[in-house]
């Protein structure tokens, strides 16, 4: 029986054919070598374990889609996506964009040298934190502040920094876990310190707290829910009561806030999100919250609170390991600065602008699109309809924002199909797929990009 391995093409002689020819005068030729002999090996195997005879492909046929693989597995997997899903603060799509000018802060800083760790009045060497910590101090009311790279570091290097080798209390109900498998008993774990779980998952009271603290009790630790909620019948101490347990016990008092709104955000409609400042002037000893949610910011996690616990997390060797960059605490300060003027906020901060946008704005520019897009021949139908946007990022979990989307129906492909197209398109366009029918919803569109979004339906959907 003829050996079927023997058909396959030698390596030199399909490196003799055009499109790998080029591909070696562009590339290390060593590189495109070990490409052919992968993808040969896949052949082989794919071959080997066929219960029929594969037809091997020519020479010529078979160089074609070996060049067509390496451009396609070389491809650059971080680019920029149309986000038309509808989740403002879309974890796979890298959260919150940034406004304008921490993008322009960020490049000024990238293209030299900064003063990161340097006091340009003394000459000395500085604490990169304090590029931050007085615009926190003045947003929130906190003493002092630090930064480290997310959320789950600011918690661990908190816990670690306060309760190392102590029980650390917690209710039962704020036992998170976040996507990504963050859970916090782990992270408590990792961080050196002792659970201790009180009350029950719907009901924790104070006098729970107060049974469980003796001798060897590091802190008390305050957990919103962030991802979930439990409705029904359901109780836990109020942030005050238990900042005057701790404190009445010599005890600091931590409130991981997650998300992280530096704003009331129940001012434009959405209730239940715990405000920075507010925590603070509670007696929070520090609080815990991302940059990069509700903020609005780069990804970072912030710790603000009394001075003599964020001197401890300054001072803790895991800070030099969790640490940001310079670019960073560009996009933070830049981001935070604009706080100081509502106004700037809700105008200049992107997700604050997107949950900000009137509805009537949203059905004009869906409706704008139906009509580029309705008479192409890939599209059966398109409509615009409303629907609800999702704030995602673990914040609000139960809470919908009216919005308007276009409703479209392909007409060959299928809507997997279909999704996939505009995924692998430049730029990339993300949808989502909800009873029959492919929807861009347009609150998490920035209107700068309707041209590009209709430019890859005319260029995908031919008319």
């Amino acid at each position: 029986m003829a050996n079927p391995f023997r058909s396959l093409p030698s390596v030199s002689q399909l490196l003799e054919s055009p499109p790998l020819k080029r591909l070696s005068e562009t590339l290390n030729q060593q590189v495109v070598v070990d490409s052919v002999r992968e993808f040969l090996d896949g052949v082989r195997d794919r071959m080997g374990k066929a219960s029929e005879s594969i037809e091997v492909p020519s020479p010529t046929e078979l160089a074609n889609r070996i060049a067509a693989w390496f451009h396609s597995e070389r491809r650059d997997l971080l680019v920029p996506v149309i986000n038309g899903t509808g989740v403002l603060l879309h974890t796979g799509l890298g959260r919150a964009p940034l406004a304008p000018s921490a993008i322009q802060r960020i490049q000024e800083i990238a293209s030299g040298y900064s003063s990161l760790e340097l006091d340009l009045h003394s000459g000395e060497r500085g604490q990169r934190a304090k590029i931050v910590e007085r615009i926190l101090r003045e947003l929130t009311g906190c003493e002092a502040a630090a930064v480290a790279n997310n959320n789950a570091a600011a918690t661990m290097l908190a816990l670690s920094s306060v309760a190392a080798g102590k029980e650390v209390i917690v209710s039962r109900g704020q036992l998170i876990e976040i996507g990504g498998s963050y859970r916090l008993p782990e992270v408590m774990e990792c961080a050196g310190c002792k659970l201790r779980e009180v009350g029950t998952t719907n009901k924790t009271h104070l006098a729970d707290y107060e049974q469980a603290i003796n001798e060897n009790t590091g802190a008390i630790l305050r957990v919103h829910p962030s991802n979930f909620q439990v409705v029904g019948f359901t109780e836990t101490p109020a942030l005050v009561e238990l900042v005057e347990l701790a404190h009445r016990h010599e005890l600091p008092l931590i409130d991981d806030v997650g998300s992280g709104a530096l704003i009331d955000f129940a001012e434009i409609g959405l209730l239940d999100e715990p405000v920075v400042g507010e925590s603070i002037k509670k007696g929070a000893d520090l609080v815990l919250f991302s940059g990069d949610k509700l903020v609005g910011g780069p990804q970072s996690g912030i710790a603000i609170g009394k001075k003599v616990y964020i001197e401890r997390i300054l001072k803790n060797p895991l800070m030099r390991a969790m640490r940001v960059d310079k670019l960073t605490l560009a996009g933070l300060q830049t981001t935070l600065g604009l706080y100081h003027k509502r106004e700037d906020a809700l105008r200049e901060i992107p997700i604050l602008n997107m949950l900000t946008t009137p509805l009537a704005n949203l059905q004009f520019r869906a409706n704008k699109f139906i009509g580029q897009i309705q008479y192409l021949t890939g599209i059966k139908s398109a409509e615009a309809v409303q629907e609800q946007s999702m704030l995602g990022g673990g914040s609000l979990p139960t809470q919908r924002i009216s919005t308007w989307c276009a409703s479209i129906q392909p007409s060959t492909l299928t809507l997997d199909q279909f999704s996939q197209k505009l995924r692998e398109h430049d730029p990339a366009v993300m949808g989502r797929i909800s009873q029959g029918r492919f929807l861009l919803d347009f609150r998490t569109i920035p209107p700068r990009l309707d041209a590009a979004l209709a430019g890859a339906f005319e260029t995908l959907f031919v008319s």
